[in-house]
């Protein structure tokens, strides 16, 4: 087996989503070496924390796109997720008897 270099690896991580069997594949090793050259090097793992972070920030921006197109579901998510701090959440409430309580809250409940 061939060590493979620092260069190699991170051109390897570059557009893989971050993916290690995909990064593994364009080595030409197995998944457990390609994570152990990544886990080798702190250049190589930031590398692949990068390329994570770039495809959660292209999955966002195909997120925003659906919203602006009216996905009405997609928004639902989104509300319940990064919308939390402003009430878009689902709250459970436990008691210290140990019964659980599901309180579903969204805009429409805030009446009742």
């Amino acid at each position: 087996m061939v060590d493979k270099t620092i260069d190699e690896i991170i051109e390897a991580i570059k557009n893989s989503g971050g993916i290690i069997s995909t990064i593994a594949k364009r080595l030409g090793v197995a998944w457990c070496t390609a994570d152990k050259y990544i886990q080798q090097s702190e250049d190589a793992k930031q590398a692949l924390a990068d390329e994570k972070e770039a495809i959660l920030d292209m999955a966002e921006g195909v997120l925003y796109g659906s919203i602006q197109e009216g996905n009405t579901q997609d928004a639902k998510w989104l509300l319940a997720t990064k919308g939390r701090k402003r009430g878009f959440n689902e709250k459970i409430d436990v008691d210290v008897n140990g019964s659980l309580n599901v309180v579903y809250l969204d805009k429409q409940d805030e009446n009742i």
